[in-house]
Parts: structure tokens; sequence; C-alpha cells
């Protein structure tokens, strides 16, 4: 069933009558002054971690989830008024979303083989201290997403954090370090700096004491940690496109786009960010896009006035991430009803509002001829990030040629984007999906290195 914007309103009214919001955390649990001084403490902390059992690991990981719900809100606001980016009712699911749907220690597995010469065992250790760098579009989400699956691992983590969103991140920091502590584990499972910047990322990135390092964030810092000459898990950009072709329901492909390419104004990195139709569809589904979808349709004129003003000297204008359609239209001077969600308009792959990934809720339309067209038009606007791709088709035919052309971590068939996040479909959820280093979507077990255990004529009873 697809999730529309009055059910994401009745679902959050549903969730904020449930919670109680927690006061803000008295104290400043893993904040430090200097980089080396958080590194330091989150290897102490790591030594007390990597010997805790699973079942004590667990206990933390729950009460984090308790925490991140009870502040949910919280941390949703805080986000907003932080960044100027997103909205609150989304960021609140969101935030519901990673305390429901992040994996814990059920992640941590081992293989076995037994037999005539004995016992093989591969076991997942933790890689020590983890050096994380977090991204200002999903600044608390990721911190905590990132830090039940390390701990599940047996890692601490060290976090520089966007300094767009450093308050947000510190406020998520210390309630996973309240966790840890009201349920017999060390303070400093998770630490920071009080002013991240390129420097304390240098430092942390060529510390000793780090020996895994996970980027959440646009190409420049992937590259940077996949530099370092340290294992490196990277989770950089990506320009989804949505193809539809002819056989679609164009009615519901309509309402699931503009759903997934709206949520939090459009910054999961996942979500639609152009639209490829078949020529024969186009006007149906524009139709569906404008009138029962809350769609705006730019002119022509309209359409330069906003790449001028998002994509302002040919860079795209951070004062427009995250803004709703609204305010992106009042910019240029048009007065949009209240009721608008998304900006839609028709134009070549190479309009520079379909070709740049804008994390802001504007889909342009591409017109493909056929379905292979479509395809090709639609892997050149991925960019060959390999990050996520969606089509609506009841065409097994055309979704398993899609799927093959596209060779994206993520596709999402027939529904929303958020969807493959867990939200309103299987699976569970993550903020780092790293399509750069070939992970996919991260969990615990992504944080751990294999060991193998191998006894040799013993501990095999046949």
């Amino acid at each position: 069933m697809p999730i529309n914007e009055n059910m994401v309103q009745s679902i959050v009214q549903e969730v904020m009558a449930k919670m109680q919001i927690a006061d803000a955390p008295t104290g400043k649990h893993g904040i430090f002054k200097d980089m080396n001084d958080a590194i330091e403490a989150a290897k102490k902390s790591q030594q007390i971690v990597k010997k805790m059992s699973m079942d004590q690991r667990e206990k933390i990981i729950t009460c984090i989830r308790k925490k991140i719900k009870d502040n949910a809100e919280v941390l949703a606001r805080m986000g907003v008024e932080e960044t100027g980016m997103g909205n609150v009712g989304d960021k609140i699911l969101k935030h519901i979303l990673v305390a429901d749907k992040t994996p814990g220690t059920e992640d941590i597995t081992t293989t076995a083989w037994t037999g005539d010469r004995g016992l093989t065992l591969v076991e997942m250790g933790p890689f020590g201290v983890i050096g994380a760098i977090t991204p200002c579009t999903n600044p608390s989400e990721t911190v905590l997403c990132n830090t039940m699956g390390m701990l599940a691992g047996g890692n601490t983590v060290v976090f520089n954090p966007h300094p767009a969103a450093v308050k947000t991140s510190i406020y998520a920091i210390n309630l996973l370090n309240e966790a840890s502590l009201e349920n017999g584990g060390p303070d400093n499972i998770a630490v920071t700096v009080e002013k991240p910047t390129l420097e304390t990322s240098n430092t942390m990135m060529k510390h000793k004491d780090i020996h895994l390092i996970v980027a959440t964030g646009g190409p420049g810092v992937v590259t940077a940690v996949l530099s370092s000459g340290k294992r490196g898990i990277g989770a950089g950009a990506g320009n989804p496109p949505a193809l539809v072709d002819e056989t679609a329901d164009i009615r519901k492909a309509a309402q699931d786009i503009v759903n997934g390419c709206t949520f939090d104004n459009n910054l999961p990195c996942i979500a639609e960010k152009e639209i490829v139709a078949v020529s024969s569809i186009v006007d149906e589904l524009m139709h569906y896009l404008v009138s029962e979808n809350d769609c705006y349709l730019a002119s022509k004129e309209e359409q330069d006035k906003l790449t001028s003003v998002v994509l302002a000297g040919g860079k795209l204008n951070r004062k427009c991430v995250g803004r709703d359609a609204k305010t992106l239209l009042s910019m240029i001077g048009v007065q949009a009803p209240a009721n608008i969600r998304c900006i839609v308009f028709e134009g070549p792959k190479e309009h520079p509002l379909i070709t740049t990934e804008l994390m802001m809720p504007i889909l342009g339309v591409v017109r493909a001829r056929d379905f292979d067209d479509a395809v090709e038009q639609a892997v050149w606007l991925e960019h060959g990030n390999r990050h996520s791709a969606h089509i609506h088709s009841k065409n097994i035919d055309n979704i398993t040629k899609y799927a093959k052309a596209i060779d994206t971590a993520i596709l999402v068939k027939n529904a929303p984007s958020y969807s493959a996040l867990g939200f309103g479909g299987e699976g569970y959820a993550t903020f780092t999906i790293a399509s750069r280093t070939g992970e996919g979507l991260t969990s615990a077990s992504t944080f751990t290195k294999r060991r193998r255990c191998v006894m040799v004529d013993n501990l095999c009873i046949r």
C-alpha cells in the first residue's frame, strides 16, 4: 500500500502521541576539544567493548533504540533548525526507522564446516576504533545507525561530523554514551570533537589507531578516504533516475515517485532525482503528477530562473538544498499554493536541473523514444555512481534488462524510493550506502573482519 502525505502525517501524530519527549542531556559524554584525545578515549573504551558478551552489547543497543524514539522529535527539530534542510515530520519518521530497523548483534554470525578432518569456524571480529565522516543531510540518523552496527561488531567509533550539523551530531553522540553507561558499558563508545574541521578529519584518517574509515557524503569526501591508505567504506553521491515504461500503473507511479522525491525534501541520497519515461505515457504521467500529486508545472522561463538560483554560478546553491517546493518557488518570485509538494517540468537529459543531483523536490521528466532509449538515458543520468535507481513497470523482461544495465546497489520496483530502507518495504535500514566501494547497504557485519579458526582431527563427533 503506498504511503501518501496524509498517511505520513497520521503516523507522525500517532508516534508523537505515544512518545514522551526527553529533556536535553545535561552532560556531554564523548565530546572532546582535541581529536587525538577523542581517539585515545575511544581506544580505551574499545578494549572494554571487545570483551563484552553479545548479550551485553545488545542490551546497550536496545537502550539506544529507546532513546532514539524518546528523542525523535528533539533530534528532528534540531536537525532542521541547525541545517535549514528537510522537515520535522519526515525526520521523526527517519529516526523511528533507525530505531526499529537497524540491525544489532543478530547480524554478527558464525560460519562453520565440520567433517572427517575436524572443525573450521569463520567468525566476525571487530576492527577496533572506526573513524567515521557523516553528512549534514542525515546527521543524527547516520551517527545513530552507524554506532549501533559498529558497537554490535565490538568496535567504538570516532566521528568527524559535518560542521553544519555539529550540534545535532553531538546530541546524538551524547545519547549513545548515556545508553552505554546506563547499561554497564563504558563511556566514549562514540566520540567527536567540539569543532570538527577538515584538519580534525585529516588527523582522524591518518591516526595510527584508526583501522577502518567509513565516509558518508559527497564524492570528495569518499575520494579522500580511499586515498588514506587505510581500509575505507565509501558511501558517495547518487543521481537516482526513476524509469516509467508503457506497462506501468501510471497513476500509482506518479504517486510513488512524488512521495519518494518529496520525503524530507529529497535529502535521502536514494530519493528520485529525475524521471525518464517512454514517450507514449509522458502526457498521462504529467497529468497525474500535476492534477493528483500537488506538483507545480514550471514554465521555460521559471526553469531558467530556478537554474540561476539553484545552480548559482554553475555550482549547487547549498541554501536551496533540502528546501520545500514552495520555498524554492518563492526564491524566483512565484507564490505557489501551500499544498505544492514538488516542481516538475519536461526537458532533455542534459538540462542542468536534471543532470545534477540537487537534493531538493525538483523533478525533470525526460522523454524517451522507447524502453531501450529510456534505459540508455537513465544509465547516463545515473553517472556511473551505481548508487540507486527506480523503475515502474509490469514487464519482468524490462525490469531485468534495466537492473542489469543500471547496476546499482539499490533498485526499487513499483514503489517509492524509501521502501529500499525498510520504510513501507521489507529489509533493514541504513543511512550509509556504500555503492562506490561495493558493500552496498551497510550493517553491523560490514564493520567486522572475518577470522578463520581451524581445529584439525578434533571436535568432530559424527
